[in-house]
């Protein structure tokens, strides 16, 4: 038996012992990994899914094609973080509040014991999050049996879950403000459309890892993620840019584009944890 045979098998027992359940479920590997394995073990766990200008619509259609294959109890609800002054503040602590909110209104729906998609090496990082989820006591059972990121892939792999076992990483679109910065409602979609267009343009000419949008204080910056590097004024640098700014644009945000960068990818660049007290 190999090591993520091993580990599926522990946290299989371990949810069995967990009996049912309320799953909150992103869009990401993690948490739609322990949904489907949760959901194969104890068929009827319940899974909720909160839709918000901070997640993807790529990420909601892809929870929605798992409800379907999978036959999960899918429950779509509005957490509201985005009504929470303190959310739209953006303090380097923003995650707090939006797991606040989460885990609130998950549990207005039901009594079960909400469980996230929390691994090990989510415990090395800053996650105020996890504050939120202690408040609440949600479990983590992907912690609990000691799996990490590459485990955690390795097991979607192992169940024939191709589209999620390579799943780059995909924090919540308010993570590309930069801290301090207000979160805009009708800014992050645009975020999201910009980084889809980025890719697909991207893609096809480079080697490709990844590409955010970040939102800086006074520009723009495209963060490319590639072992080929792109000049500001290559072409293919010039197209990124143009491509930004007409999405930017064309939805009345003028200003946000008059500076448009490119940088090499730097992860979570738009967080500034030591210029901001730190309140929950």
């Amino acid at each position: 038996m190999n090591d993520k045979d091993e580990s599926l098998e522990k946290l299989s027992a371990h949810l069995r012992s967990l009996g049912q359940i309320a799953i909150a479920v992103s869009g990401g590997v993690d948490s739609m990994t322990l949904a489907v394995v949760a959901n194969r073990v104890l068929p009827g766990c319940k899974i909720f899914h909160a839709i918000s200008p901070a997640v993807p619509l790529s990420a909601t259609a892809r929870v929605k094609q798992y409800a379907k294959s999978e036959h999960w109890d899918l429950e779509i609800i509005n957490a509201q973080e985005i009504e929470d002054p303190e959310y739209v503040a953006n303090p380097a602590n923003r995650c707090y509040f939006c797991k606040r909110n989460l885990y609130s209104t998950i549990q207005s729906f039901t009594e079960l014991t909400i469980a996230s998609g929390t691994n090990l090496d989510d415990l090395s990082d800053y996650r105020p999050g996890l504050i939120a989820a202690q408040e609440r006591e949600v479990v983590h059972p992907f912690v609990d049996v000691g799996i990490d990121k590459t485990t955690l892939r390795g097991i979607a792999k192992s169940l024939g879950l191709n589209d999620l076992y390579e799943l780059p990483a995909a924090p919540c679109l308010s993570s590309r403000v930069t801290t301090g910065l207000a979160i805009d409602a009708v800014l992050l979609p645009l975020i999201a459309e910009a980084e889809e267009q980025l890719w697909d343009l991207l893609s096809t000419r480079i080697h490709l890892q990844g590409v955010r949008c970040r939102i800086r204080p006074s520009s723009v910056a495209i963060e490319i993620e590639s072992e080929q590097e792109i000049e500001a004024n290559s072409v293919l640098g010039v197209e990124a840019q143009k491509l930004v700014s007409d999405i930017f644009i064309s939805n009345h945000y003028h200003e946000q584009v008059a500076n448009i960068t490119l940088e090499p990818y730097r992860r979570g660049s738009a967080f500034l944890i030591d210029t901001l007290e730190v309140k929950a």
